[in-house]
């Protein structure tokens, strides 16, 4: 694989501001991303075994296979080097509640920052 891929909703504010800080402190080789309502996304979703009409997760698909929710984000995090120890100390916190925090944050992300008609984020 060339690159970790990145599947996120590309009409979810909250997600494409995390997708703009991960371009500013990302090396740039090193994530694919795509907005899971491209056709490329519903593609490797349907190849993946996951639902084409919503997205409640990020997903990272890297050589070590895929991965979503907390587990998902601390991996994606844990690949920026200036990032590496902050996701190691929240590794520290058990999953059951770091995917609770997760889990509340996906299913408010509309509610609390809002939903745009199409992908803003700008890949130039």
């Amino acid at each position: 694989m060339e690159k970790d891929i990145i599947i996120f909703d590309g009409e979810c504010n909250l997600c494409n501001g995390v997708v703009g800080w991960l371009l500013k402190f990302a090396p740039e080789d090193l994530f694919q991303f795509v907005a899971f309502q491209s056709s490329y996304g519903q593609q490797l979703l349907t190849k993946y075994g996951y639902p084409t009409e919503r997205l409640d997760t990020v997903i990272l698909i890297d050589d070590n296979g895929v991965k979503t929710h907390s587990d998902g984000f601390l991996r994606i995090v844990s690949k920026i080097p200036k990032w590496k120890r902050v996701a190691a100390l929240l590794g520290f916190i058990p999953r059951l509640i770091r995917d609770f925090i997760y889990k509340t944050a996906s299913k408010n992300r509309v509610k609390w920052f809002g939903q745009s008609r199409s992908c803003t984020i700008d890949f130039r």
